[in-house]
This record gives C-alpha cells, structure tokens and sequence, in this order.
C-alpha cells in the first residue's frame, strides 16, 4: 500500500515557525507517513535543514524528508556531511535524504559555486556521504554517526543521468509533478537503471505534488506558485493547471499514483493553514 506524506508549506510567504511545527506535530497526529520540506537558496523561503531539525524536536514518529536537497550548491561538503549525520542522530533516524542538481542557476551564484557541473558534483558528494554513513571512510570531519548506517538516500531528477546517478547511490527516487501515467513511465526507465547498473534490489519511488484545498483554494495556489516558479516564465501556469484543489481530485490522484507503481506520494500545500493537512487527510481516508 502506498505511503502517504505531506510537504511542511515552507516557501509559502509570510507563514510563521511556529505555524511550521503546528504543521509538523498535526502531520504526526493524522498519520501521514513523512514531512518533506523543499530547497531553494534565492527565495523568501526556510532553510530546509534547519526546518527540519526544528520540526524533529516537535515530533517523534514521522519521518523527516529533503524533498529534494540541491546537495551541489553547497561548496562545503564536509559541513553539510556533518549537518545531515546531526540530523539524523538528533531525529533518531528518521531522516531520509533526498537530493538532485537543481536547475536555478541564481542559487549556485549565490553560494560561489559552479552551475555547469553541478551534477559530476553531486555524484561526488554522494558517493562521499554513502561512504561516510557506511563506516567506510572516517568522513570529512569528526562528528556523531548517522543512526543504521545513514538515512535512505532518493535522488530527484527526470533526466537519463539523474536516473543513473540514483541507481549508483541512491535506495531510490524522487520525481516532481506528473501525472500517473507520466510517472509510471518514467518508474519504468528507473527500474531499467537499477537492472542495468547490476543491482538486485528495488528501487524505492516517492513523488511529490501540490494541493490546495477548501475555500479559494486555486486563488491562494495561484498566487504562490506563480511567484515560486517566476523564474519559468509562461511555464509557471502549468504548475498551477496541475494543483490538486478538490478532494475528489485528489483521490483520483493518489489512486492512479499507487496504481503506477508509487511507493509514496508527498503532498505539499500551497497555503499557511495547518488545517489544511485535516482537510487533506479528510478527502484521502475519510
């Protein structure tokens, strides 16, 4: 049966910390699987680490999701080596890591580091953190062990070196908005991955999608996704014709992502209220 999480609204303008942990705490009330939290340096957004350890402290069952962490950017991998094993000590190994390149050049310019090869980067940084959870290599610096081992690592990305970059490190993968058929499609071409690189196991497969519900519902998605993907242009409208903003919708959604083969659908809000993850669980389970 396919899991079922929820995004923590951190990129929503103007939502408090404090709402962040209301919304943490309520997502571990209702039983949602995990909180994802998204990643991007150049926006009035929360830093997605720092969220996360906030909403560890305020929870002690739900995992705790990167959904995704563009890891590149980050020109210091010794420091983000020990922030994410932190995290997972100080969460008693609830964390899951999930990472990609990234496609916002202003991020990588912010922080001084190259964008064009941001994904040989990252699969440096991977095979590094593997190495490094594993007990293989004593790790960049000194610092507490990730618990088990170190959390499940998911790579993002649609493209053909993403898929490979996943199968070579990662227990699995992340994909963005599509619809179910889209996704079953490109789960397809992830499993081919695993088979080609030699791999016995299955990949574990996540998505995420954006949902607005109640009163208004498009209005307040429009007005927050249309500033959040600005940088897109016109192709920002296809993010909002894609938010899932009634409930029989949405479980038509979640139906036809557990139909494609979804081991876990993450559902990210597009407003402040933490009711809105009542409403959310509401319309999925009744």
């Amino acid at each position: 049966m396919m899991e079922l999480g929820i995004g923590l609204p951190t990129m929503v303008s103007g939502i408090s910390g404090s709402d962040l942990l209301t919304w943490a705490k309520r997502a571990e009330e209702l039983g949602f699987s995990s909180l994802g939290v998204l990643d991007r340096l150049m926006y009035d957004g929360y830093e997605p680490l720092i969220t996360l350890a906030g909403a560890a402290g305020a929870t002690s069952r739900i995992r705790l999701a990167t959904t995704i962490l563009i890891a590149a950017y980050r020109g210091d991998r010794a420091l983000l080596a020990k922030q994410l094993a932190s995290l997972d000590r100080l969460s008693g190994g609830r964390l899951v890591v999930g990472a990609a390149a990234g496609g916002r050049e202003d991020d990588y310019e912010a922080c001084h580091t190259s964008y064009g090869d941001r994904g040989r980067r990252l699969d440096e940084l991977l095979g590094e953190l593997r190495g490094f959870w594993s007990g293989e290599s004593d790790g960049p610096v000194p610092g507490p062990r990730a618990e088990k081992g170190g959390p499940p690592l998911l790579v993002g990305g649609h493209s053909p070196a993403a898929m490979r970059r996943a199968a070579a490190f990662g227990d699995g993968w992340i994909a963005g908005g599509s619809s179910a058929s889209g996704y079953g499609e490109l789960a397809g071409k992830v499993r081919e991955a695993w088979r080609t690189a030699g791999r016995a196991d299955r990949p574990r497969l996540v998505a995420i999608a954006y949902v607005a519900l109640g009163p208004n519902a498009l209005e307040h998605a429009g007005h927050h996704l249309l500033d959040y993907y600005s940088f897109m242009g016109w192709k920002a409208e296809m993010a909002v014709r894609s938010v899932l903003t009634d409930a029989e919708r949405l479980r038509e959604f979640v139906a036809g992502y557990e139909a494609a083969g979804c081991d876990e659908l993450l559902l990210f809000p597009c407003v402040q209220d933490p009711g809105q993850a009542d409403l959310i669980a509401d319309a999925v389970w009744g």
